[in-house]
C-alpha cells in the first residue's frame, strides 16, 4: 500500500491542507474533492503547478520525482517515482483545460510529458503575467520570490539546502513538505490575484 500523508503547512495567515502520498488512489481522491468543491467555476479553475527532481551534477538526467498542485487552501504532493500507479484522471485533470500557473511553467510540462506522458493543456507563466497586468518588464526575469512579493507582498524563503535535497526520497521531510507545498500554493495565489486583478 503507497504511503500517504495529510498534514497542514502554514505560510504567512494561510493554512494549507497538503496530502504528500505515492497513491495513485489518493491523487484520484484529492482530485474528485477539488473538482466538487469549486465545481461552479471549473471553466476558470486556476492551478499552481511545480515539479522537483534529484538534482543531477554531472549529466545524468534526473526524472521529475514530485508533482506538486494546488486549488486553494489544498495541495497535492505526488511521489511518482515511489507511486503504485499513475491515475488516468491525472491525465484528464492536467489535459482539461484548466489554467496551470507557475514560474517556468511551460518547462515543468515538458517534463512531465517527456517523462510521463503527462500533458498539460494550458500554461500561464507567471513572470509574463506578472510583468504583463503590472506594467513591470522587470519581473519577466524574476523568480517565484520576487513575484511574491511584488505581487502579494509575502516573503517566499527557498533554502538552498532544501531545493537541492532528495526528492526521491522514500518519505519526504517536513522541510521538504513545506518547500513544496508553498511553491504550489504561492504560484496558484499569484495567479489568482494577477487574474483577478487583486494586486
Amino acid at each position: 500500500m503507497a504511503a500517504t500523508k495529510v498534514c497542514t503547512v502554514g505560510f504567512e495567515s494561510d493554512v494549507i491542507t497538503t496530502t504528500v502520498t505515492a497513491s495513485g488512489a489518493a491523487v484520484e481522491g484529492w482530485l474528485d474533492e477539488v473538482l466538487a468543491v469549486h465545481r461552479r467555476r471549473l471553466h476558470k479553475l486556476v492551478v499552481g503547478l511545480d515539479v522537483e527532481w534529484r538534482p543531477s551534477f554531472g549529466r545524468a538526467y534526473s526524472k521529475t520525482a514530485i508533482l506538486q498542485l494546488c486549488v486553494g487552501r489544498r495541495c497535492l504532493v505526488f511521489q511518482f517515482l515511489r507511486c503504485d500507479y499513475i491515475p488516468d484522471a491525472l491525465g484528464e485533470f492536467l489535459g482539461a483545460g484548466y489554467t496551470f500557473v507557475g514560474v517556468g511553467v511551460e518547462a515543468d510540462a515538458e517534463r512531465l510529458w517527456n517523462d510521463y506522458g503527462l500533458k498539460v493543456n494550458q500554461t500561464v507563466d507567471l513572470a509574463y503575467l506578472a510583468a504583463e497586468k503590472m506594467e513591470r518588464p522587470d519581473l519577466r526575469n524574476a523568480g517565484l520570490k520576487g513575484i511574491a512579493a511584488a505581487v502579494m507582498d509575502a516573503h517566499v524563503e527557498k533554502p538552498q539546502w532544501v531545493r537541492t535535497g532528495d526528492w526521491d526520497a522514500y518519505y519526504l521531510s517536513d522541510e521538504q513538505v513545506k518547500y513544496a507545498c508553498i511553491d504550489a500554493f504561492v504560484s496558484f495565489e499569484v495567479g489568482r490575484r494577477l487574474f483577478n486583478g487583486d494586486y
